[in-house]
C-alpha cells in the first residue's frame, strides 16, 4: 500500500528498470509519470500502464537539459500538488580501455548519469522539503561501491552518485525527505547491449564481464521497491553484489586480481 496514490515520475521509464519500476508503481496504485528521452518509449511504458488498469502519462525529457526537468517536476506539481517519488533512473554505459575513449564519450555519461541526477535532485528536493515529505530513489550500481575496470567512466559516474545520494540523504532527513542510492549487480535490461565499449567487441566483452547471471527484471522491481518501502540508504543485490561490496570494505585492494582479469579479457577483444 506505500505506493497507492503516490505521484511518481519515473526517468528512464521507456526501458529496462525504469521501465520495469513506472509498470510496477503503476500496478501498485500510483500515479506515474514515465519520462524518457526518446519520446514513443515513454509513451508506450504508459499506454501499457493504463491498459493494465494504472493512472500513467507519458513525457519526453532529456535529463541532461536542467531547464526541461525543471518544467516537467513544475507540472506535475501543478497538476498533482506534490511529487512523492522521484527516480532518478536514467543512464547510458561506457566502457573499455580508458586509452581509446573519447573525451565527448566522457561528456555524456557525465551529463546523463550525474548531472541528470542532479538536475532531478535540484527540480524535486526543494519542492520536496515544502512539504516535508518525498523520496528521492537515485540510480547507481554495485559499480558505484567497488571498482569496475574495462567500465571505469559508468563506474566514475555511478560512485558520484552514490556519494551524492548518501550526502544528501543525511541532510534531507530532517526536513522529512528519504533519499536511497539503487545499486544492484547485472540486471536483464538494455542497457549494456546499448553500452560503448572503445574499440572492443562488445558482445564477446560482455561474456566476460558476467560474474553471474543477471536478475530477471521482474525479480529486480520487487527488490527495489521493497528497499525503498523500508528507506534503505543503499539498495544493493544479488547477493554476490553484497559479497564484492564487502570484499572492497574488507580490504582496498581485495578485487584487484579479479578486476585485472576482466580487463585482460577486454584487452584481448582491443581491436
Amino acid at each position: 500500500m506505500s505506493f497507492r496514490d503516490a505521484v511518481a515520475l519515473v526517468t528512464g521509464a521507456g526501458s529496462g528498470i525504469g521501465r520495469g519500476v513506472a509498470l510496477e508503481l503503476a500496478r501498485r496504485g500510483a500515479i506515474v509519470v514515465c519520462a524518457d528521452v526518446n519520446a514513443a518509449t515513454a509513451e508506450a511504458t504508459a499506454n501499457d500502464a493504463r491498459v493494465a488498469g494504472g493512472r500513467a502519462s507519458a513525457a519526453a525529457l532529456d535529463v541532461g537539459d536542467r531547464a526541461a526537468f525543471f518544467e516537467l517536476v513544475e507540472t506535475i506539481v501543478r497538476s498533482n500538488g506534490r511529487l512523492d517519488y522521484l527516480f532518478n533512473n536514467a543512464g547510458i554505459a561506457v566502457g573499455g580501455d580508458v586509452r581509446d575513449i573519447a573525451h565527448e564519450q566522457w561528456k555524456r555519461i557525465v551529463d546523463v548519469n550525474l548531472w541528470g541526477v542532479i538536475h532531478g535532485v535540484e527540480a524535486a528536493y526543494p519542492r520536496m522539503a515544502e512539504r516535508g515529505s518525498g523520496h528521492i530513489v537515485n540510480t547507481a550500481s554495485v559499480a558505484g561501491l567497488v571498482p569496475f575496470t574495462t567500465m571505469t567512466p559508468y563506474s566514475m559516474t555511478k560512485h558520484a552518485v552514490v556519494g551524492l545520494s548518501l550526502s544528501l540523504r543525511a541532510e534531507a532527513a530532517a526536513l522529512g525527505v528519504k533519499v536511497s542510492a539503487l545499486c544492484p549487480a547485472f540486471i536483464e535490461t538494455g542497457i549494456f547491449a546499448a553500452a560503448h565499449l572503445a574499440r572492443t567487441d562488445k558482445d564477446e566483452a560482455m561474456k566476460g564481464l558476467l560474474i553471474q547471471k543477471p536478475v530477471p527484471l521482474d525479480v529486480a522491481v520487487r527488490k527495489i521497491l521493497a528497499g525503498v518501502e523500508r528507506n534503505k540508504a543503499l539498495i544493493v543485490f544479488p547477493l554476490y553484489a553484497h559479497v564484492l561490496w564487502w570484499l572492497q570494505r574488507l580490504h582496498s585492494t581485495a578485487l584487484q586480481p579479479l578486476m585485472r582479469s576482466m580487463m585482460a579479457k577486454v584487452r584481448s577483444l582491443r581491436t
